[in-house]
């Protein structure tokens, strides 16, 4: 694999780097403006985003950083590479229309930018968008190894292990997989040892803080249902003990209930909901994610406080999510993907674990359910739906 002639020393730095330390400059905490001064780089977008009294999302800061200053090292480069790479992507959460989709995928691509990589230029990205099609995953990861891409970039737990069975030399980076380790994509973190490497989601220890702060803001729930579809979410199975061990300290019982379509969906929320405390916990899953309406829809039918996971969940109607943040996270693949591309080996880069989660709590849909959010999870939300 080339080695490509490498940018100036300032376009070397890595891209989480640049956005770790921004953040830092100009925030008191995740989430708030802070006194922080402004670095010579800032726009005027971005001064008026941190001057704002509202509360400042991270999404909203990472696409003003996205798109202001990961493309400073771009406009440094004096020379190009020699030959278009080819980058494979099998996305594992959403199709291709939804809003979500083409946020993560803008944040990606800016990141590449960045790193001296552009679509048309010295680039080719061959994209596989999510669809319910039972055979989605096995065809398209097979179709993508099938075009000998340079490295193939992974979104969830099926998305690899549809392309761990394909390929065993092809590099591998992913995003959005609990405990690689347990399941048998890596060897170790640290070590990964073969071709995949990449940035793990969820672990148990995530998964008990799920529970704690559902009861935390809806202390009246004693019963929650857990929604995921077995076949979507195969880490299910490492994340169900944790709920389970922590259900019962919290004076919860936990009951996990597969769903394969909406009509499931709507059963298992009746169910939860024919007795006094009911709640329902959405895994991280695939099929969650696209069908977050018909989860939403059914919680609020039955007037049931509903925590989903990820953030997508809470800004359209859930009472909370608590995430990793999936925008930042698709940029970060772009910097290992750099890395390889320039003639790394994912053997040699360890997996990297979470090092920050965003809470987001719909106080709209809390006083709705007549729910008061405690002062404590509103200080520590990074986002507040009001």
């Amino acid at each position: 694999m080339r080695s490509p002639i490498s940018p100036p020393d300032s376009a070397l730095a890595n891209l989480q780097q640049t956005m770790d330390d921004l953040e830092r400059q100009l925030t008191g905490r995740e989430g708030r403006a802070g006194p922080g001064t402004h670095p010579g780089y800032c726009t005027a977008e971005l001064l008026q985003i941190i001057n704002s009294e509202n509360r400042m999302r991270r999404r909203e800061l990472f696409g003003v950083v996205a798109g202001a200053v990961i493309l400073l090292p771009v406009a440094s480069l004096a020379q190009h590479l020699d030959r278009v790479s080819h980058i494979g992507v099998l996305m594992g959460i959403f199709s291709e229309n939804r809003l979500e989709t083409q946020e993560y995928i803008a944040a990606f691509e800016k990141a590449l930018e960045g790193y001296g990589w552009v679509e048309g230029k010295n680039l080719r990205i061959d994209y596989r968008f999510f669809s319910e099609d039972p055979s989605f995953f096995d065809r398209n990861a097979a179709e993508l190894v099938a075009t000998s891409p340079d490295v193939i970039f992974a979104s969830t737990t099926p998305a690899l292990r549809a392309l761990h069975q394909q390929t065993r030399t092809i590099p591998v980076v992913f995003i959005q997989v609990s405990d690689p380790v347990g399941q048998g994509f890596v060897e170790s973190l640290a070590r990964p040892g073969g071709n995949i490497t990449g940035f793990s989601a969820y672990d148990g220890e995530l998964a008990k803080k799920w529970a704690q702060l559902f009861k935390e803001v809806a202390p009246g729930v004693t019963r929650v249902a857990v929604i995921f579809n077995p076949e979507t979410a195969p880490q299910a199975r490492l994340l169900k003990p944790a709920v389970a061990t922590a259900a019962p300290s919290l004076g919860m019982t936990a009951t996990f209930a597969p769903v394969h379509d909406d009509a499931e969906v709507e059963s298992a929320i009746a169910a939860v909901a024919r007795e006094a405390g009911g709640g329902v916990l959405a895994f991280p899953d695939s099929f969650n994610a696209l069908h977050r309406d018909a989860i939403l829809a059914a919680a609020t039918r039955h007037q049931l406080p509903l925590f989903g996971v990820d953030e997508f969940f809470a800004r359209a109607g859930a009472v909370m999510s608590y995430s990793v943040d999936l925008v930042r996270v698709h940029a970060q693949a772009a910097s290992y993907i750099d890395r390889i591309l320039r003639g790394s080996k994912p053997a040699d880069l360890p997996v990297q674990r979470p090092i920050k989660y965003s809470l987001v709590i719909n106080v709209k849909t809390a006083e709705a359910l007549g729910l008061t959010v405690p002062p404590t999870p509103l200080a520590l939300a990074d986002e507040v739906i009001e």
